[in-house]
């Protein structure tokens, strides 16, 4: 970047309609990206149509999709664009993302990508570093640690299981990964919980924000979420309603992978 570039960051995420959630884990995400690049403007973009939609008829509160917000920084003038996802991972959100942003590429001086959560083995490290952090419960072996992703058809939901085995092979064995919507499912992990011969289930969600799937399919009073699922088959069970951008590490690593773009 020139000296006098006016650089810009675009913080894209996928969205959330819970603005309890959405204020510790979004929105602190942006702030510390903001404070960590002082000579750089930050822009917010979300993925979601659906969510976009509901805020803005429910709350009258529009917010930039990807396109929008490429729009707004061509017309402030910005040259030097770094777009930094807070996607857990290189899925469809981020394929579509990227092609959104390369679609204003030549509006710009420059435009270079940040890294999602789960990008490197060394990322995974970390992360599995940054839950025990946070779940000291895991030390007991008698309790494990179920965390629930969101999971999707697209091929990098392999990274659950690349994670889930990370756990173990640094001696987290009482850790389980799974998903609402990809593999491992539930019936995986009730499998795996089977195997590790616990008494007490702590579940949390492994996802950015604890909206509707945390809220709901994790910690809801239906039959089918995960709380009554496990509680049923006779364990203990505690719901953390804590998503990953309420972690300072994790909220530091998307700040690293901003920086890595430079």
């Amino acid at each position: 970047m020139s000296d006098t570039a006016k650089k810009g960051i675009l913080v894209v995420s996928f969205g959330t309609s819970h603005e309890d959630t959405r204020a510790v884990t979004i929105d602190a995400i942006e702030k510390e990206i903001g404070a960590a690049f002082t000579d750089c403007k930050i822009y917010r973009a979300w993925t979601s149509k659906m969510i976009l939609a509901r805020i803005e008829k429910r709350d009258h509160i529009h917010y930039d999709n990807v396109a929008e917000a490429m729009e707004r920084m061509k017309k402030d003038g910005i040259t030097d664009v770094i777009i930094q996802p807070t996607h857990v991972m290189n899925g469809v959100e981020n394929d579509l993302m990227k092609k959104d942003v390369l679609a204003y590429a030549d509006h710009f001086q420059s435009v270079k990508f940040g890294a999602p959560l789960l990008t490197t083995e060394e990322d995974n490290e970390y992360v599995v570093k940054a839950v025990a952090d946070e779940f000291p419960v895991i030390k007991d072996k008698e309790t494990a640690l179920v965390l629930m992703g969101h999971g999707t058809e697209h091929y990098a939901n392999a990274v659950y299981a690349a994670l889930d085995y990370r756990f173990k092979d640094m001696g987290y064995e009482n850790v389980i990964v799974g998903t609402v919507e990809g593999y491992p499912e539930i019936d995986q992990v009730m499998k795996q919980l089977g195997k590790c011969g616990v008494k007490k289930v702590v579940i949390a969600p492994f996802m950015i924000v604890a909206g509707d799937h945390a809220k709901n399919d994790m910690a809801g009073e239906e039959e089918d979420s995960w709380k009554n699922i496990i509680s049923k088959a006779g364990y203990e069970v505690q719901t953390v309603l804590k998503g990953l951008g309420e972690y300072e590490s994790i909220r530091k690593l998307f700040v690293e992978h901003a920086r890595e773009a430079v």
